[in-house]
C-alpha cells in the first residue's frame, strides 16, 4: 500500500513537472515573436549603424562591398569639423526652447480644459489637428505662413501695424531658428496637452475638497497637490520630449533645409547631409551615434533625478 501510494504521488510529480515545462514553453513561445521583432527592427540597425560609423562607408562601397576600417577617425573628422559646434548649439537650442514651451503652454491649456465647460470636448478635439497632420504638411503649410513677401503672417502684422517691413522668418540667420522652433512648438503642444490632461483626470477631487479645507486654494492648490501627483506624467512626458526633439530632421529639412548660412543645422540634420547629400554614410552614423549616446545619458539623469526627488 505504500509503495502504491509513492508510486502515485511520484508519477503526479512526473505530470506536474511536464505541464510546468509546456507552461514555461508556451510562454516562451508567446514572447519569442516580440523579441525577434525587436532584434530585426532595432537591434540589427543600432549594431549596423555603430560598424558603419568605424568603417570608410562611402557611395563607392555600394559597387564594390568593401568598407575599410577606420575605427575612430569618422568621430575625429565629424567632432573637428566647424559646423559640428555650431549644430550642437543650434539642437540645444532647438531642443531646451521646444520642450519649454511645449510644455509651459500644454500644461496651461491642461489645467484650462481640466474645468468642464461647454464645447470643451470638442475643442480638445481640434487641438488634435497639428498632431495629426504629416509633418511634411505641417511644415509646407508654415513655410507659405512664413514667406517674407506674401506670407499671411507678415502681411497681418503689417496690417495691424506691427512691422513695418516684412520680416525674412526663414531667410535670415538671426531670426531662421526662432522660426523653426515656433513651428515645432506647435507641432509639439497637442501632445503635451493630451498627456497632462489625462495625468490630471487621474487627480482624486477628494485631495482638492481636502486641501480647501486646509486653505490649500489656488497657486497653493497647483504647488501642493496638483505638480506632485503629475510630476510622474511630467517626468515621462519631458523625457521623451527631449529624445523626440532632439532628431527632429523632417521639420527643419521642410522649412529651412538647415540654411540659411547653417543658422538651423542640428545634428540631425548634419547627419542626412553626410549620408544623403555628400553620401559619407560612416560619419553621417557617427553623428547618429552621437544623437543616440546624448539622448540616453539624458534618459539616465533625468529618470535617476526624478525617481530621487520622488522618493524624497
Amino acid at each position: 500500500m505504500v509503495t502504491l501510494t509513492r508510486t502515485t504521488v511520484a508519477g503526479r510529480e512526473k505530470v506536474r513537472g511536464r505541464r510546468h515545462r509546456g507552461e514555461s514553453l508556451t510562454k516562451v513561445l508567446f514572447v519569442l515573436p516580440a523579441v525577434v521583432a525587436m532584434v530585426a527592427l532595432f537591434g540589427y540597425p543600432v549594431v549596423k549603424n555603430l560598424l558603419m560609423s568605424l568603417q570608410d562607408y562611402g557611395l563607392k562601397t555600394f559597387f564594390t562591398g568593401v568598407a575599410p576600417w577606420v575605427g575612430l577617425k569618422n568621430y575625429s573628422t565629424v567632432v573637428t569639423d566647424k559646423l559640428f559646434s555650431d549644430a550642437m548649439l543650434n539642437t540645444a537650442l532647438f531642443t531646451v526652447g521646444s520642450i519649454a514651451f511645449q510644455f509651459a503652454i500644454g500644461l496651461g491649456l491642461a489645467l484650462f480644459f481640466h474645468k468642464k465647460f461647454p464645447l470643451s470636448g470638442l475643442l480638445r478635439s481640434l487641438l488634435l489637428l497639428p498632431w495629426l497632420l504629416p509633418l511634411i504638411v505641417s511644415s509646407a503649410t508654415w513655410r507659405s505662413i512664413l514667406e517674407q513677401d506674401n506670407g499671411i503672417l507678415n502681411r497681418t502684422l503689417m496690417k495691424l501695424h506691427l512691422i513695418g517691413d516684412p520680416v525674412p522668418w526663414l531667410n535670415s540667420p538671426s531670426v531662421a531658428l526662432i522660426a523653426v522652433i515656433g513651428v515645432n512648438i506647435w507641432i509639439g503642444i497637442p501632445f503635451n496637452v493630451t498627456l497632462l490632461y489625462s495625468g490630471l483626470a487621474e487627480i482624486p477631487d477628494e485631495l482638492y475638497e481636502a486641501g480647501q479645507l486646509d486653505g490649500a486654494t489656488g497657486w497653493r492648490s497647483f504647488w501642493y497637490i496638483t505638480w506632485p501627483n503629475l510630476r510622474a506624467v511630467a517626468s515621462v512626458l519631458l523625457m521623451l520630449g527631449v529624445v523626440y526633439t532632439i532628431k527632429v530632421l523632417d521639420i527643419i529639412l521642410g522649412l529651412t533645409g538647415g540654411g540659411p548660412a547653417n543658422a538651423t543645422q542640428t545634428l540631425a540634420t548634419q547627419s542626412y547631409e553626410k549620408s544623403f547629400i555628400d553620401f559619407k554614410f560612416g560619419q553621417g552614423a557617427a553623428l547618429a551615434n552621437i544623437l543616440i549616446v546624448i539622448s540616453f545619458v539624458f534618459a539616465i539623469f533625468y529618470l535617476r533625478s526624478t525617481r530621487r526627488a520622488i522618493d524624497e
